[in-house]
């Protein structure tokens, strides 16, 4: 089955033509000529970006999905590319709509139209794995009817096998594979698929979101209608807004685009430090802008969750970095165990400052993150750093914040954003703030234990007691068997005496 699958990805790369992407490259350029001559036949009418769009559409929902991410990396692709990727976002075809209706019925065991009063056969949203539609309940509520493609799973279920395997080849043949834990990477990828495919899971990763930032004015989270949701079928307040991707008619509503772009860095980083619980899935279809310009999120099959051992070590970090405190960083590194233990630490400081110090104090516009990334991969393969599987997704994240602060303000600071905030997270983790918030935390605790004092002093000492009397009771009888050689070995010797005297 996966060889079946690995030549289908094969036969689609090559009738849309993506073998031109592997043949801009100057090592291979010289054979251009020789493809171009061996496949006269195929007609390629349109541009580059449009086959790679149509390519990663008819490859299935795993590449759509690669497809997003790299669509919020402007620096990184040519803009024409970029722009068609952007269409995968929310313009991914659509299933019938009969399909739709007949899965709806399946879940509900009744007719569409006993169910909502009015039902919009037209998906307004297209995605990946789902589609929604807009829908009105019996009384009267707009909500939003989230669907899950029909036979979606098996097509996952393949295309994951087949990065696995990739992921295999990749540690068994590559010299950096073991060290990146590809196959890890992969197994944490499909889980997250796997959540997707569950939309009951879906509806309480939305539910929780929404109580995280339910006073807050940065971020609002629909409210989920738990007594129409189903594992295929998710039904959530329908919400009203502008893409945030469109900024021009953002800008025509007296939106403060600047604002706007560093009210989403201090989202990020209010769900990962505050909460370390973030939406892990934040490219530009599935945020809106609401009329108060708060942030609205839709779309919560992909969330993170971070320990508290992840926060502090990456909050150290940022901290480190923006205050250029590269030893810091390293020996953080080597602290956590992701740097082996006998790295020397100022070399590892060296590596950090060269790639990171040229980029400070510029604005996002005149910074590369792709050659940044590129070259802290190779100081990290240098001194054997480990990836982190349980952070891929906070790095995926992160480049979606960086590519949308980048279409919305390229003069954003984002040291000068992030720090603030940063700085104040770690006074009231480490400070006396810190101190009293833990021991409000622990209380309950404490209340609960404090009570049971005396009994469990008495049983230590009891068990203690017991202990020790066992202790002495095991020594004696040692002592006892010790004696008793004694005593055995000296009847013999004198039993062999005695034997020798009479005999002689």
């Amino acid at each position: 089955m996966r060889f079946f699958r690995l030549l289908k990805i094969i036969s689609i790369a090559f009738r849309f033509g993506l073998d031109d992407f592997a043949l801009s490259h100057s090592r291979l350029r010289m054979l251009r000529a020789l493809v171009k001559s061996l496949t006269f036949w195929r007609k390629l009418h349109q541009p580059r970006g449009e086959r790679l769009r149509l390519a990663l559409e008819a490859l299935g929902p795993i590449f759509v999905k690669f497809g997003q991410m790299l669509s919020t990396r402007r620096d990184l692709l040519p803009m024409d590319v970029a722009d068609e990727l952007a269409k995968l976002q929310d313009q991914v075809p659509p299933f019938a709509s009969k399909l739709a209706t007949a899965e709806l019925e399946r879940v509900y065991g009744k007719p569409v139209s006993e169910v909502f009063f009015e039902f919009n056969t037209q998906p307004i949203a297209s995605a990946s794995v789902a589609q929604v539609h807009f829908a009105v309940l019996q009384d009267g509520t707009e909500v939003a009817v989230k669907i899950l493609r029909p036979g979606i799973a098996p097509v996952i279920t393949h295309d994951v096998a087949l990065m696995d395997t990739g992921a295999w080849l990749a540690e068994a043949l590559w010299s950096d594979g073991k060290r990146l834990k590809l196959r890890e990477v992969v197994s944490e990828f499909a889980r997250h698929l796997d959540d997707e495919l569950d939309l009951i899971r879906e509806a309480s990763n939305c539910s929780q979101l929404r109580r995280n930032f339910l006073d807050s004015k940065l971020l609002f989270v629909p409210e989920v209608y738990w007594d129409y949701c189903h594992s295929s079928v998710m039904v959530m307040e329908r919400v009203h807004g502008t893409p945030i991707s469109h900024t021009d008619e953002l800008r025509g509503q007296g939106v403060d685009i600047p604002l706007l772009a560093r009210m989403g860095v201090e989202i990020f980083f209010t769900q990962v430090f505050r909460d370390g619980y973030f939406h892990a899935d934040m490219h530009p279809g599935n945020i809106f802008v609401g009329e108060d310009s708060q942030y609205v999120a839709v779309d919560f099959g992909i969330m993170g969750t971070l320990s508290d051992e992840d926060k502090n070590y990456l909050a150290q970090n940022f901290l480190s970095f923006f205050r250029r405190d590269y030893r810091g960083v390293a020996q953080a590194h080597v602290e956590a165990g992701w740097a082996p233990i006998n790295t020397r630490v100022d070399d590892f400081e060296a590596a950090i400052r060269a790639v990171c110090e040229p980029i400070f104090d510029k604005p996002l516009k005149e910074i590369s993150f792709g050659r940044v990334l590129l070259r802290l991969f190779q100081a990290s393969r240098q001194f054997n750093v480990e990836i982190q599987p349980q952070l891929v997704l906070l790095q995926k994240t992160l480049l979606n914040i960086e590519g949308l602060g980048r279409d919305l303000d390229p003069d954003l600071d984002l040291w000068k954003t992030a720090k603030p905030f940063l700085e104040t997270w770690m006074s009231e983790q480490i400070g006396f703030r810190g101190f009293t918030s833990r021991m409000e935390k622990e209380a309950p605790n404490w209340a609960m234990i404090f009570p049971q004092f005396p009994r469990l002093i008495h049983q230590s000492l009891t068990n203690n007691r017991a202990h020790e009397l066992e202790k002495r009771m095991i020594d004696l009888l040692a002592e006892e068997k010790r004696q008793s050689r004694w005593l055995a070995m000296i009847a013999i010797l004198l039993t062999a005496l005695l034997l020798w005297q009479v005999l002689r």
